[in-house]
């Protein structure tokens, strides 16, 4: 009978293992099914993400469980409205750089979701944009957490228009055309700066850069007037309103979770000093991230 127990007792051992194999590099499969708990120098902060952005959410575990974000510092801080960290070059003995660093980065397709929407406390991938990043895609290290307060439907409506000329710009720099000028102009520029000075070279690329972006600018509004114009939803619009967010910035960025607890410390990092820029005047620092239990919080 002892026997087999044991014998009982080793299957479901080896089952229990079995399940929860490494679905891919530093990504266990009971990880998908956990919290980040995030512990920063003003408190801790819980987030759950979202299944519906499996790339973005395995890289984010990914991350986690390797440390990544352990002595990463808050770079850029706007009360009412986010704040950012991810940065490498903000950790301790490094010297920042706002572009972080570029053998550290690299980037992620975009996961935007209908009903993933910049609500107050949404966890999402940071981004570089304009004509640089025509394909929105994520950075792979820098998220940002939307801090900001409500608005009412006049205000909603502004937003809303902003999302639509984005949507349009963004529909224009796709263009094969537009995209085939752009990459002509750029090539140009390259050939043109090996064989003029620096500063001869700087000028051009600005003056070309001017004239691209008019162009650009100029098909973007024509494209506003006749596309068929993005609704916020109903729901989303209601929690825009008694729960806030940061509407202007759906439909180009990836939300991939949210913020279950800790709001308050978000909200305390974000009346934190900081300079012009964003960027806090005392480091302030993400000690630990470390996936958890997942459990109910009202």
């Amino acid at each position: 009978m002892k026997l087999f127990i044991k014998l009982i007792l080793a299957s479901f051992f080896l089952i229990t293992l079995g399940c929860d194999k490494e679905i891919e590099e530093s990504v266990m499969k009971s990880d998908l099914k956990k919290d980040v708990e995030m512990v920063t120098d003003m408190g801790t902060i819980i987030i759950r993400l979202s299944d519906e952005t499996p790339l973005h959410r395995n890289n984010f575990i990914k991350l986690v469980n390797e440390k990544y974000y352990d002595s990463i510092a808050f770079h850029r801080i706007i009360e009412n409205f986010v704040i950012q960290a991810g940065n490498p070059t903000t950790k301790p003995n490094k010297i920042y750089s706002s572009g972080g660093d570029p053998e550290l980065n690299y980037t992620i397709e975009a996961e935007i979701k209908p009903n993933l929407f910049h609500k107050r406390g949404a966890l999402v991938a940071a981004r570089s944009g304009g004509i640089s990043n025509p394909d929105i895609l994520s950075s792979g290290l820098q998220f940002y957490i939307v801090q900001r307060g409500t608005y009412n439907d006049s205000t909603l409506n502004i937003q809303e228009e902003r999302v639509n000329k984005q949507l349009a710009y963004n529909k224009v720099i796709n263009s094969s055309k537009i995209r085939a000028e752009i990459d002509n102009y750029i090539k140009i520029s390259e050939e043109i700066s090996q064989n003029i000075s620096k500063e001869d070279s700087l000028k051009f690329e600005a003056i070309t850069k001017k004239i691209e972006l008019f162009k650009v600018d100029s098909l973007a509004d024509i494209e506003f007037k006749n596309m068929n114009k993005y609704k916020y939803p109903e729901d989303h619009r209601e929690i825009y309103k008694t729960i806030g967010g940061t509407p202007h910035l759906d439909q180009n960025y990836t939300v991939f979770g949210e913020v279950v607890k800790g709001m308050n410390v978000v909200d305390s990092i974000a009346k934190i000093e900081v300079s012009k820029n964003g960027k806090p005047i005392k480091d302030l620092y993400i000690k630990s991230a470390r996936m958890i239990t997942r459990k109910s919080y009202q």
